[in-house]
């Protein structure tokens, strides 16, 4: 009897816990929702813009400062130092050649020179003691003569071996490749081994900043991009819609015979270009005059757009209340939003932000002022 009480006893005050515990949960769900207001997300009518005619190439973004670093002497690539991608200083070793030739060169010119040194020294003493002697008469003016011509052919010798000796210099100092600024590794043509000869490419180099882009604009369509009002580059990685314009361009002053193209490049701002790399493609726009709202288009922002694999839709307000409405995008017009081709009709109301338009209790903000 006394076991049965004592588990009647454990059962009651389990269920009592179990009670109170949803009843707490109970009471905390019920506040919650009861404060829990309904989310107010602020909308757009959507009106014709003046939207100017525009049409955009490809282009691929290049560095400003590139450099491509050629062998200077022959002989086998020794040691190759840096790889694609590697970050380098100015004047730090990419590649060594091998030098051999070039410091037994260095070592025949110091010789000469020292050679050259001591003949001078030797002439010059013979000239003082020919000088003496023919102030005393011993010696005639021919004499003198003869030691002055060699004192100076040795000195046009001695420097002759000079001049040797630098050359000596320079040549060796072309088995180092060095970078000649601050750069990036685009590529490496060579491996530690091969034959280097003057000429041929070894390293190719680039500065991190300024980037451009360069577009090859057809022959039919270069007077239009001369005459275009606006010039946007599309930035990847930043955004569908970041468009930004660059800060200068110019054009190349001839036409490729084969492909009737014309290069025109635009440099792009630091800020813009930071996630960007050479050869990357990007999207040029060449915008004209704007005409009259009239004959605008629909523009929604970009943050009113919903992407789902291949739909496009924006939440329209409908009887006071957000509804998904499938609609067709044309080209995007930058900061002016997206071009809306169909879906949308003038005066309709979407939501700025389709995100917390999504919400189950997302509601427009005219509305809760009602």
């Amino acid at each position: 009897m006394e076991k049965a009480r004592i588990r009647n006893f454990r059962r009651t005050a389990v269920w009592h816990w179990v009670r109170g515990a949803a009843l707490a949960v109970a009471a905390t769900v019920g506040a919650t929702g009861a404060s829990a207001q309904p989310a107010a997300v602020p909308t757009l009518v959507v009106r014709p813009q003046a939207v100017g005619a525009a049409q955009e190439l490809d282009g691929i973004i290049q560095p400003v400062k590139q450099s491509t670093l050629s062998a200077q002497a022959d002989g086998r690539v020794v040691t190759l130092a840096v790889k694609a991608g590697d970050k380098v200083r100015a004047g730090q070793v990419l590649a060594v050649i091998d030098d051999r030739e070039t410091a037994a060169g260095v070592q025949r010119s110091q010789a000469q020179v020292a050679q050259a040194d001591a003949d001078l020294r030797n002439a010059g003493a013979q000239l003082e003691r020919t000088r003496d002697l023919q102030r005393k008469g011993f010696v005639s003016q021919a004499a003198l003569d003869t030691a002055e011509a060699q004192y100076k052919g040795t000195v046009a010798a001695r420097d002759a071996a000079s001049a040797a000796a630098l050359q000596s210099t320079i040549a060796q100092g072309f088995t180092r490749v060095i970078a000649p600024y601050e750069s990036w590794v685009q590529q490496t043509h060579v491996e530690a081994g091969d034959l280097a000869v003057p000429g041929k490419p070894l390293v190719t180099v680039y500065a991190p900043q300024p980037l451009r882009a360069v577009v090859q604009v057809p022959a039919s369509r270069v007077g239009a991009v001369r005459s275009a009002a606006q010039t946007l580059v599309q930035v990847a990685g930043q955004g569908v819609d970041a468009w930004v314009a660059p800060v200068a361009r110019s054009a190349v002053p001839s036409a490729d015979p084969v492909s009737q193209t014309a290069e025109w490049r635009f440099e792009l701002a630091p800020q813009h270009s930071m996630g960007l790399l050479p050869g990357q493609q990007v999207r040029v726009r060449f915008g004209q005059a704007q005409g009259p709202a009239s004959e605008g288009r629909l523009l929604v922002p970009a943050s009113a757009v919903v992407r789902r694999g291949e739909l496009t839709a924006v939440y329209a307000v409908v009887n006071g209340a957000f509804a998904l409405r499938v609609v067709r995008l044309g080209a995007s017009q930058g900061a002016q939003g997206v071009e809306v081709l169909a879906g949308l009709q003038n005066g309709d109301a979407i939501a700025l932000d389709a995100i917390r338009a999504g919400l189950a209790k997302a509601v427009p903000a005219t509305a809760m002022s009602k």
